[in-house]
Order: C-alpha cells, then sequence, then structure tokens
C-alpha cells in the first residue's frame, strides 16, 4: 500500500520472484507510473480516510482476496499497515514497534535508553516541563511533528515568548510534538539493510546543506557516499548500529540521520525510519553499491513470506552523488551537466536533478560541490514548505 508514488522497482521484483502483488493507492493517484503489467490487482481509494475505513475497506477486499504480507511502501502508511496486520494477525512489524520508526519521541527515548547520544528532548506535555526544559538547555529549540518526515512541520523556537503562540495555535494536537536543543552541525545518513536482527548491509552518506534547511528556506539538496574506512562513516556505523538494536528492527530497510556537532564533534542520533529514503536515494546507493533497496526490501519480504534464507548479491564500491532542486522551468534543459561521471539525468516536471557515480570519492564530492553550485543560479526554485506532506 501507498498513498505515495514510489516503490515501483519493490513491486515488479515481488511479482518477479512469483508473488501475487495487489497495489492499494488513492484516487489521484490512480493514473499514476505503476507497473500495472504486473499487478494482479490495483486498488484505489479516496484520500483522508480514517484508519477503520482503511480497516474496512481492507477487509471488505480480503473476503475474496487472500493477503499473506502487508507492505507500506511510505513512511506515511507505516501505522495503517501495522494496524491491519494486528487486526488479520499476519506476520509483520507491530504497532508498538512501528512507532520506533515513527514517533520521534518513542525512538528518542528508546535509543537514549539504550546509551545512544541524542540531543537533548522533552515531551510536550506538563508545560512547567517545558519552562524548566528551556531554563536548563541553551537555545534554539526545535518543536518538532512527533509523526511528520522530510523536516515537515518543524518551527524553530528562539525564546520561550515564541513558544506559548504556537502552543495555543496547536491546541490539542501540542502533545503530538516533541522539543529538543537545536544542535548546529554537519548531517550525514545510513541506509541499512537488516535480517534476522542483524544490519547486514548499510551505506553511510552525507548531506550537503541539512534537509530541514532545503526544506524550509530552499537550495539544492545534496547528498553523497562515503569510504567505509573514512573517520565520518566508521562513526556513522557505530551509532548506525547501536541504533537499529535499540529500536529492535527484526528484518527490512531503514534510513537513518545522524548529525555531527559543531559544538563536541560528537554524533548524535537524529531519526530513523523503517522505509527506503527518498530523494532519489536508492539511485545512489545502487549507482555506488550496486544494489537498490527497493529491490532488496522485496527480496527480503518474499524470503520471510517463504520461510527462506536471504542473501546479499554481490557489492560494488564506488562513489555516487546527487544534486536535486525545484526548478524554475517546466523541464529543466541539463545538457550542460556532461561530465563522464553522469549516470542520471531526473525527469521531473519543475525539478532538477543529477546522479554521478565515479570510482573516486574526491572526484564525487567536487562534481557534487560544483553541480550543486550551479544548479542554485540555472534552476532553482524556491516555495514555502508545507506544514503536512501531501501525494
Amino acid at each position: 500500500m501507498s498513498t505515495y508514488e514510489k516503490g515501483q522497482p519493490f513491486l515488479r521484483e515481488a511479482a518477479r520472484l512469483g508473488c501475487s502483488v495487489s497495489l492499494l493507492t488513492v484516487d489521484k493517484l490512480r493514473d499514476g507510473d505503476w507497473p500495472k503489467d504486473v499487478l494482479a490487482n490495483f486498488f484505489t481509494m479516496p484520500s483522508g480516510l480514517t484508519q477503520e475505513q482503511i480497516l474496512n475497506t481492507v477487509t471488505f477486499f480480503a473476503r475474496t482476496l487472500r493477503i499473506d504480507r502487508i507492505v507500506a511502501l511510505d513512511e506515511f502508511d507505516l501505522e495503517i499497515a501495522a494496524l491491519l496486520r494486528e487486526h488479520m494477525r499476519l506476520p509483520g512489524m507491530n504497532q508498538s514497534k512501528t512507532r520506533f520508526f515513527r514517533d520521534k519521541l518513542a525512538m528518542r527515548t528508546e535509543a537514549q535508553r539504550a546509551g545512544v547520544l541524542v540531543p537533548e528532548f522533552t515531551r510536550v506535555l506538563r508545560h512547567d516541563d517545558l519552562r524548566s526544559f528551556m531554563a536548563w538547555t541553551q537555545g534554539p529549540w526545535l518543536l518538532k511533528p512527533r509523526t511528520n518526515a522530510a523536516s515537515l512541520g518543524i518551527k524553530l523556537v528562539h525564546s520561550s515568548e515564541e513558544l506559548w503562540p504556537i502552543l495555543d495555535t496547536l491546541g490539542d494536537m501540542q502533545s503530538h510534538y516533541l522539543m529538543e536543543r537545536f544542535v548546529p552541525g554537519e548531517v550525514f545518513h545510513a541506509e541499512g539493510i537488516t535480517w534476522n536482527g542483524e544490519l547486514i548491509f548499510e551505506a553511510p552518506c552525507k548531506y550537503g546543506k541539512p534537509p530541514m534547511q532545503t526544506m524550509h528556506h530552499g537550495g539544492v539538496f545534496t547528498t553523497r557516499t562515503l569510504a567505509a574506512d573514512s573517520p565520518d562513516a566508521r562513526a556513522i556505523s557505530e551509532v548506525h548500529r547501536a541504533v537499529l538494536k535499540a529500536l529492535q528492527l527484526e528484518a527490512g530497510v531503514s534510513h537513518t540521520e545522524f548529525i555531527r556537532a559543531q559544538a563536541d564533534g560528537r554524533v548524535y542520533f537524529l531519526e530513523s525510519a523503517a522505509r527506503v529514503g527518498g530523494a532519489h536515494i536508492s539511485d545512489v546507493i545502487e549507482l555506488a553499491r550496486g544494489i537498490n533497496p527497493w529491490v532488496e526490501w522485496a527480496r527480503l519480504e518474499v524470503a520471510r513470506a517463504k520461510g527462506e534464507a536471504y542473501m546479499l548479491p554481490s557489492l560494488r564500491n564506488d562513489f555516487a552523488g546527487s544534486m536535486i532542486c525545484l526548478a524554475r522551468q517546466e523541464r529543466p534543459d541539463l545538457s550542460a551537466y556532461a561530465d563522464p561521471e553522469v549516470s542520471m539525468r531526473l525527469e521531473r516536471r519543475h525539478h532538477a536533478g543529477v546522479i554521478v557515480r565515479s570510482h573516486s570519492e574526491d572526484r564525487v564530492k567536487a562534481l557534487v560541490e560544483e553541480y550543486g553550485e550551479r544548479f542554485l543560479n540555472d534552476f532553482c526554485a524556491t516555495m514555502p514548505a508545507p506544514d503536512r506532506p501531501s501525494a
């Protein structure tokens, strides 16, 4: 199931492996770029249904359709997928464990309990606790929705005078937020594959500007893979493994973010999601390491369904990086980006995107920095960041 247009490689691979694959999406994506040629069933539903209505929809289909596994292709579908599994008594991540990969308060609490370093944080419940938190930590602070993704809805707060009007506006929804100390620094992410509770593949990467900055202030989103033996990658890997163990991921893919603090140089855990990283990160990983996380996720799910072992395919040890931005042009002309390392140009209206690959990490880094600066002049457009996601 997916309320966003994504995961096509997963659907194709699951079908190739012999599964009868049905897709449930929303009505407005009925004509999306779905691989309908491999789908046994294609269902749509109105946007904005309640969980109970989605439950009724799926169980109605189940009167005539055998359902053995439910997979949420997008982060915003994880919770309803967990509810459906529990209601239908199907294997997979239950609601409690899903919270560790959806609820920022739950994942921080669990990681901190396991000894993982996280920015100081507090629940948004008792107002006196918020006053105490702001008194003993140094601002500014971030007010974060507990279950949004991609930096949506995050607000930077500089003083208590700024906080209270925001909370008044949120009303009864304020308990769905947390507050944490803003930690300036360099932001990293690691893409992972876990099997039987063991992290068997990871790809540490480094963002250019922090995603929160590009989401809220515009600019070019960039990321690139790191050499596994680099100091940054080793530091990220250590925290990455501790985080996934603390969050009890048994099997699946993950996208986890970290920050190396400017003040003390230590790596702090930010958040983790039990999904494939967005913004074409899967393409970056495929070009650098030779495997597509979507495809491997399908192979892993099918192996679990059949009671078989899963093994990683052979890996490549190249490097790759991406540059993506909103574009002023409907169809940006990327022909001037013609270095031999250019391996993919993204085709999407009002978006400019290029992915490069090389045997040299330094060459990828140089191209990402150069192209990122050129994108600002050639294409980059900005628009206000939404507080809520839209398909």
